[in-house]
């Protein structure tokens, strides 16, 4: 027997002063900036649980992004990074809709991500790829297809190898301007890597590593700079321009 088909999607969001709005879905993604609205409901706080809710500084937008998780502030780390996307949020919308039953059925996705052309992806962030009861999946396909109705996407986010996830956290350590280093230091960085080559050499030739190795993780983690991040970064990492395909790749690295 086929699965019934939800209809009749709504939006729930907190406008810009506190206030519940309702509104339907396609409306509401349409005239609304969910990227600038508050968390609709609050992130749980699980007992026992070694990370809770938090606030994951946004590169991107110079905001804070509210975040439940490890698997999401990873996740985030990632969008963070992407050139397309521009703006990122927390829990900002529950999607209602009603089952053929007549049942009222909701969902709330852990994350918004607003893309340069004006889409967006709405997200939940498992802590592993199994990570899912009947309810999680049922509102997966029922979100899915809310967001296909507007040109938007809908993913349940699979977590990062591991060592990716470790080299993003690393990187996003230096996302702050400030790791930029003096006026001038960016520009040396990237001369200084022009051509691949081991990462504490070109820092050495870039001047004070001390000094300079901020501003080279700063550059790699707003890719003015490449390297593979599927391999461990350390001092013999190469490093390269932007755009270079990374040993023995063809093509794009991190």
């Amino acid at each position: 027997m086929a699965a019934a088909r939800p209809t009749g999607f709504e939006a729930v969001f907190l406008d810009p002063v506190g206030q519940v709005v309702q509104q339907r879905w396609a409306d509401a993604a349409l005239t609304v900036a969910f990227e600038d609205l508050a968390p609709v409901s609050a992130f749980p706080v699980i007992p026992g649980r070694r990370w809770g809710p938090g606030l994951w500084w946004s590169a991107t937008t110079g905001r804070h992004v509210a975040a439940d998780s490890n698997a999401m502030r990873i996740q985030l780390m990632l969008l963070d990074r992407d050139p397309d996307v521009t703006a990122l949020a927390g829990r900002p919308v529950r999607l209602l809709w009603h089952n053929s039953r007549g049942q009222v059925r909701s969902w709330v996705p852990q994350l918004f991500a607003r893309y340069t052309d004006g889409t967006a992806l709405l997200a939940d962030c498992p802590s592993h790829p199994d990570a899912s009861g009947e309810r999680a999946m049922k509102a997966a396909e029922a979100v899915t297809e809310a967001c296909a109705h507007i040109g938007w996407t809908y993913r349940r986010l699979p977590p990062l190898d591991d060592i990716l996830a470790a080299n993003l956290k690393w990187l996003a350590g230096y996302r702050h301007p400030r790791n930029a280093g003096r006026l001038g230091l960016t520009a040396a960085v990237l001369e200084a890597f022009a051509r691949p080559r081991p990462l504490l050499e070109g820092a050495e030739a870039a001047g004070d590593p001390i000094a300079v190795l901020p501003a080279v993780f700063n550059a790699l983690w707003h890719r003015q700079l490449t390297t593979p991040l599927e391999t461990p970064l350390h001092e013999h990492t190469l490093v390269g321009p932007r755009g270079w395909s990374g040993p023995g790749k063809t093509g794009g690295a991190g």
